[in-house]
């Protein structure tokens, strides 16, 4: 390969790079869980920037129910975030060959 394709690869790289980076600080997820009794959000990077927990769950002091629902609406919001950034790596590589048998750490 030649040096000026290494580099025109490369600059595509970065761009994508960057593209994924902005997406990945945009992105949020919400998901539910016991019909909405426990909300989570969570963003691009994998942290819950939200937890809502209906008060009627407090009245019936069932902490395993509680825990349970938080758990579900959590890996729930984790294989979101997972399929919301497979999608954005697809649609900002388009066509670009070989990116996507790349495994970028921390993402999937």
């Amino acid at each position: 390969m030649e040096v000026k394709a290494l580099q025109q690869m490369l600059s595509q790289f970065r761009q994508v790079q960057e593209k994924l980076e902005q997406r990945i600080e945009e992105l949020s997820v919400e998901a539910s869980a016991g019909g909405g009794m426990v909300t989570v959000k969570m963003n691009g990077q994998k942290h819950l920037t939200e937890v809502r927990i209906e008060p009627d769950l407090f009245k019936s002091k069932d902490q395993e129910m509680l825990q349970e629902l938080i758990l579900a609406a959590v890996n729930d919001a984790t294989r979101r975030v997972d399929e919301e950034l497979a999608k954005q790596v697809t649609d900002i590589t388009g066509g670009m060959p070989g990116i996507m048998g790349l495994k970028i750490p921390g993402m999937f």
